[in-house]
């Protein structure tokens, strides 16, 4: 059944009748990570080859530790490292830019860390940041996972509006 439903989620990212994108002149569809208590998050992935799933468990405009997220995606690159930039913009000025290592080949954080080319990750879990409340606004955030080699794996503009 797995077996199925890795080729079903394969079929369903890369199928161009699927309107989903990655066809020259076409984005990917905005998604909500979150919807919630005057705070929305919303997402499109800035890959032009694919698409991936992201979610956020419960969406407050006080920002908790150990936020609950979903993440899901079928690598096209390996990942012996993994690294995280973010670029938070608003009004079009950068106010904070940040890089993470996510996965170091000496100290893997998660399960997903070495994964090869072809393999489907699913994380659920929690993600550790500090806790503060997001001021009421409009704000851009460019999220991009990079392997060592510098390759994508995985691109998104997202919006945060905080009402």
């Amino acid at each position: 059944m797995k077996g199925f439903t890795a080729a079903l989620l394969v079929w369903a990212l890369i199928s161009p009748s699927s309107g989903g994108g990655g066809g020259v002149g076409e984005t990917w569809p905005t998604h909500v990570a979150c919807r919630d208590g005057g705070l929305e998050v919303l997402y499109q992935s800035c890959d032009p080859l694919q698409d991936f799933g992201f979610s956020v468990e419960q969406c407050y405009k006080q920002l908790k530790p150990n936020l609950s997220i979903r993440f899901g995606i079928i690598l096209r690159e390996d990942i012996n490292k993994l690294f995280l930039d973010v670029s938070l913009l608003t009004q079009g000025s950068s106010i904070l830019n940040l890089s993470y290592p996510v996965c170091e080949e000496d100290f893997p954080r998660f399960s997903f860390c070495g994964r090869k080319k072809g393999e489907q990750i699913y994380y659920a879990g929690p993600l550790n940041n500090p806790r503060f409340d997001i001021p009421e606004g409009k704000y851009q955030v460019l999220l991009e996972l990079y392997n060592e080699n510098r390759s994508t794996v995985a691109c998104a503009n997202a919006t945060v509006i905080c009402s």
